[in-house]
């Protein structure tokens, strides 16, 4: 009888463990901004679950050439900073492809990155 036990939870931790790998990937769960919230901690936060800003902060954008989908970047304005993602081959701002918040499009330089 013991033995049966054993067996029978090792097939069950086994198709547990088969479950889990089955559903697993390598996305975190999306980050969901709070009005009202810091919007560069919120930023930082979003860059960090995606291994970390990739372009720094600048008022240049970075060599075309370089770049590639998904890489982050905080541009700077005179009116703030903006934080842009590189997508479908161009720099968007990172709200314009996440959809965190329209509140967030106001934000420092972000109505001004592209004038």
């Amino acid at each position: 009888m013991r033995q049966v036990l054993m067996v029978l939870a090792l097939l069950v931790s086994m198709q547990a463990y088969a479950q889990g790998q089955h559903g697993a990937t390598d996305k975190a769960e999306p980050l969901v901004w709070q009005s009202g919230g810091d919007v560069e901690m919120f930023w930082e936060a979003y860059t960090a679950s995606k291994g970390g800003i990739t372009w720094g902060r600048s008022d240049q954008y970075p060599e075309y050439s370089q770049v590639k989908e998904g890489d982050t970047f905080l541009v700077e304005v005179k009116q703030g900073v903006c934080l842009m993602e590189f997508f479908h081959s161009r720099w968007r701002r990172a709200n314009d492809v996440r959809r965190w918040s329209e509140d967030m499009n106001s934000y420092g330089g972000c109505p001004y990155v592209f004038d």
